[in-house]
Parts: C-alpha cells; structure tokens; sequence
C-alpha cells in the first residue's frame, strides 16, 4: 500500500510488489514477482512468454520513483515523474513468469527535481537488465 501512496501507478501499470533495503536518498531495491497472469504475456508472447524489456526498465524506474518519494516525504505523494533520459539499456537474458526480479537502484545524482539512477534487475544474483536513466518530478 505504500508503494501506491507514493506514486500514482496502477494494476496493470504498476511494476512494483515490494520496496526493500531503502537507503533514503541513495539506494533502494524493488521486487517484482512475474506472474503468469500478467497482462503483457498474452500477446508477448503466447507460446513463449517474456516481459517486455521496457516494462523491466519502467520497474526500475518505479522503484527509483519510490525511492525519491521516500526520501522527500509526504509532499511528493503522487506526484508524476517523466523519464527525462535511458541510457545504455541492456537487456541479458528473457525474464518470465515464475521469476522473481530485484531491481537495485543506485542514485548517481540529484539537482534541483531532476534525478539519475543506475538501475540493475537480477534473478538470483544474475543480472537480466540494465540502464542508466534519469527523470524529473512534477509539481
């Protein structure tokens, strides 16, 4: 419930079961538990499902997103935040249903409501993804 008083993302577009290992204003890791049941492997695709390497990216920026509101607090509630750059996304191996996806993000910097992030997402310690991105809060 936290995760969704803290940004404005809903099912089917929310990415993001869990935060763990917050380090306000530096590091954070979201949990992704990848269902059968998501949306996406219906047409992603049938006989072989994998997540779209875009949503991994947009898990990464949610935990990111979490992440920031934790850190600002209450005010930044809901807020939107726009990706604002990715940069050298990389994309290691298919994720899929039964996996489960940590997604550790690091902040490089902040100035002013911009933000950039280092995000990896692992399956048992493998990295599947990569990127480094930044966005920016709106008021």
């Amino acid at each position: 419930m936290r995760i969704m008083e803290a940004i404005p993302h809903r099912y089917p577009f929310l990415l993001i079961d869990r935060m763990v290992d917050v380090e306000l204003g530096e590091s954070a890791v979201g949990v992704k538990n990848v269902s059968v049941n998501e949306p996406f492997f219906q047409g992603h695709f049938p006989a072989r499902p994998v997540m779209p390497g875009v949503l991994i990216i947009e898990a990464m920026a949610q935990t990111a997103a979490t992440l920031v509101v934790l850190t600002l607090g209450a005010a930044f509630e809901g807020k939107l935040v726009y990706f604002m750059t990715i940069e050298n996304a990389k994309f290691r191996r298919p994720v899929g249903p039964g996996d489960q996806l940590r997604i550790h993000v690091v902040k490089e910097r902040q100035r002013a409501n911009v933000w950039k992030f280092r995000g990896v997402a692992r399956i048992d310690d493998v990295s599947v993804a990569e990127a480094t991105f930044s966005a920016m809060i709106m008021d």
